[in-house]
């Protein structure tokens, strides 16, 4: 197989798959959103290259699928194995079980990463369409029914809650918005989406009791009330487990919980003393015999980890805390969080080079409710083939505990200060993990001075939540009476226009929804009276996830040309499901918020009935929305993406006047070398600003275009070197004032 990659070979494979269909991430590629395509993991069990001999193998690889390329047919033999349903292609592709065997025709290529679990990437095509060869097995068709009756159950819950749930009980992360996986990941929540031994033990809890308790632990749940023996409560358990592991899917962490949990069934059915540490040992001595490749997991490795640092850490933790009067339950949930977060953050480094500051608390804050989010979602996976109004209850009920951890991951991932840049690799995961240590030995010394502690406990506060005053005070961001602020948000546009107290109009979105939240958190931005995106390209729209979490916006205007579709369609998506109305600009049209006024320039104003129709603008840059804005004395001229056929159109409209000796120029699309040189000279900017990525391969911004500006007198600023920029002073001939971020 690595050889065929290799070389790009054209294959014809039979293939099964070992896990569920999910969808790539939409990713920004310069204007335009990359396809999103339907991956699987799947391993190819015959091959053949060519029309020539086929070969048997089992070779696990990386399934990708394109959206257009045409759903599986059904095998010659039963029905086609789909557990989602839906019209079209992807819907069909994502509906697919494990286990189901699959005929197609795709080119390989080489795995992206060196040492992973996958001996190549199979890109499928359409032609001849695939072609299911044998439907799933029982157990996973078993599984499929009840993981759709739990998202039906699911259905009318609201989307947080609707989202989380099916994810919380049986790792089904359909529905997880990469917005809400984002906030997950940033307050490391992230392993609530991935079913791990935390369900099983609260499920095993119910039948066999607290599994702290060791030696009593057989008569404190529900065998005892039903009158099982502990062979019979040993048999139920693991029956229990048996159907967990089906149900959830044999992943990493789902195996080592099932493993460990086995175990200490074993132990309890033999009536010999039980020890959780060498069940977790033997757990992983099995399981990596069984499965060399869960070596190599991070996943297993953070599973494991954290497990350890429970059993070993949090018990000392916890009777350290008592002996200072911490209350009981308190102790033993801030230590178990404080343990996992402690062993699990170098490694954590190492992925994402950064480190959370706000993890231990949304643990605590997330765990009360993880346990009956867990079992009322069980229980409306059991209810669901027998009685759907029953399970709906059940689901709704569990809607709130799972709608309150996503409250709390939203919440923590939305805080200035929740995160920190890291040192990523090995490096800085040896440096986090000294550090940890000092801070766990100085802990033990500021327990003996609760005043020591309390000033610590205020300091780190005000790190994280950073108020917008403390932080004007210490970094000077953002800067007092700024007018106008351009945000550094890689190969795209956002900008903010102040309008009064915590709020701002937003001009554009960027690329991505991460760097325009931080940036306006920073800003002090909490409503938005206007959000106004240029033109429909992904560099300018795609981030609008981010403008719009925890914000009110009260309204979204755009251009009436609805190039990209896909990302007009998008932009409309996120309109309705937030009820905001979306209105489109034209030329002529003024708008007012507080001391903040602006005009519409262009797009012209689409001709009236029985009037010639206007010529189309030569793609959607040229369809950009330009606006003359005054702030404070100030004139700004924002041209979106305009190219010269629009720039000279504008000069030729009776807007042109307006254009003369402004204060500040938003400079079109990215400062690229197509600019009509007689508008920059109309315009004679005293600051230029352009938003622009770092090492990006456009060469934007163009020699040709900062000399042309330069030479007319302008100043020029540009995000790449200078990152974020904010604009204030005011008046005819006043003093600018431009502060770098």
């Amino acid at each position: 197989m690595p050889e065929l990659a290799r070389r790009f070979a054209t294959v014809s494979a039979e293939v099964e798959l070992t896990g569920d269909p999910w969808l790539s991430r939409p990713r920004v590629r310069g204007d335009h959103a990359a396809p999103v395509a339907v991956l699987a993991r799947a391993e190819v069990r015959w091959i053949e290259e060519g029309g020539g001999a086929g070969v048997r193998t089992r070779s696990p690889v990386l399934m990708v699928v394109d959206g257009d390329v045409p759903a599986p047919r059904a095998p010659p033999r039963g029905d086609p194995p789909a557990a989602q349903g839906g019209r079209g292609a992807r819907p069909a592709w994502l509906g697919l079980l494990p286990s189901t065997r699959l005929r197609v025709t795709g080119r390989l290529a080489p795995a992206l990463t060196g040492g992973d679990r996958t001996a190549a990437v199979l890109r499928v095509r359409g032609k001849p369409a695939p072609e299911a060869v044998a439907g799933p097995s029982g157990p996973q068709r078993l599984a499929g029914r009840l993981r759709a009756g739990l998202r039906e159950a699911t259905d009318g819950l609201p989307e947080d809650a609707r989202a989380l749930l099916p994810g919380l009980v049986v790792g089904d992360t359909s529905r997880i918005t990469p917005e809400l996986d984002d906030a997950f990941k940033e307050t490391d929540l992230a392993h609530t989406l991935a079913v791990s031994g935390s369900n099983l033990t609260i499920l095993l809890a119910l039948l066999i009791g607290p599994p702290g308790l060791a030696q009593r632990a057989e008569r404190r749940g529900l065998a005892p009330r039903l009158g099982l023996s502990l062979r019979a409560t040993a048999l139920g358990a693991g029956a229990l487990t048996l159907g967990f592991v089906i149900v959830c899917r044999p992943d990493p962490s789902v195996l080592r919980a099932a493993a460990c949990g086995s175990v200490a069934l074993l132990a309890l059915a033999t009536g010999r003393r039980r020890s959780l540490l060498p069940a977790l040992a033997a757990a992983v001595l099995l399981l990596v015999l069984y499965d060399p490749w869960l070596a190599r997991g991070f996943g297993f490795l953070l599973s494991v980890l954290a497990t350890g640092a429970l059993l070993v850490l949090a018990p000392g933790w916890s009777e350290a805390l008592r002996r200072h009067r911490v209350p009981g339950r308190l102790a033993e949930a801030l230590a178990s969080a404080a343990a996992a977060q402690a062993v699990c953050a170098p490694v954590v480094a190492v992925l994402s080079a950064r480190v959370s500051l706000v993890a231990v608390p949304c643990n605590l804050l997330a765990e009360a409710a993880v346990a009956p989010a867990t079992v009322l979602g069980f229980a409306a996976l059991a209810a669901a083939p027998l009685a759907m109004p029953v399970a709906r209850l059940l689901a709704r009920c569990a809607g709130w505990p799972a709608g309150w951890i996503a409250g709390v991951a939203r919440t923590g991932a939305a805080l200035p200060g929740g995160a920190v840049d890291w040192p990523g690799g090995w490096s800085g995961a040896l440096l986090l993990a000294a550090v940890t240590v000092a801070v766990v030995l100085a802990g033990r010394r500021l327990l003996r001075h609760p005043w020591w502690c309390g000033a610590l406990a205020v300091l780190l506060l005000l790190a994280v939540v950073r108020p917008v005053p403390l932080t004007r005070a210490v970094t000077g961001w953002p800067p007092p009476g700024w007018r106008y602020a351009m945000c550094d948000v890689g190969q795209g546009d956002a900008t903010v226009l102040a309008a009064g107290e915590g709020a701002g109009v937003v001009v554009d979105a960027g690329p991505d929804p991460a760097p325009v939240d931080r940036c306006l958190r920073e800003l002090g931005i909490t409503r938005v009276p206007l959000l106004l995106l240029t033109h429909f390209h992904a560099d300018h729209v795609a981030g609008l996830p981010g403008v719009l979490r925890g914000r009110s916006v009260a309204s979204i205007e755009t251009t009436d040309f609805e190039e990209p579709a896909d990302q007009a369609a998008f932009v409309r998506k996120e309109a309705m499901a937030r009820h905001i109305p979306l209105t489109r600009a034209a030329a002529g049209e003024e708008g007012r918020v507080g001391p903040l006024t602006w005009r519409v320039l262009w797009p012209p104003v689409p001709p009236g009935p029985g009037q010639a129709p206007a010529p189309e603008p030569d793609g959607p840059n040229d369809a950009s929305v330009a606006l003359l804005v005054r702030s404070g004395g100030l004139r700004l001229l924002l041209l979106g993406d305009l190219e010269p056929p629009a720039q000279q159109a504008l000069l030729r409209s009776p807007q042109a006047a307006e254009l003369a000796g402004v204060d500040v120029l938003k400079v079109a699309h990215h400062g690229s070398a197509y600019q009509d040189p007689d508008l920059i000279r109309l315009a004679a900017p005293r600051v230029a600003l352009v938003s622009v990525g770092a090492d990006n391969t456009y060469g934007h911004p163009a020699p040709a275009t900062v000399a042309a500006l330069r030479a007319g007198g302008a100043v020029v600023l540009r995000t790449d070197r200078d990152g974020a920029l904010a604009v204030g002073g005011g008046g005819p001939g006043g003093e600018l004032r431009v502060t770098r971020d």
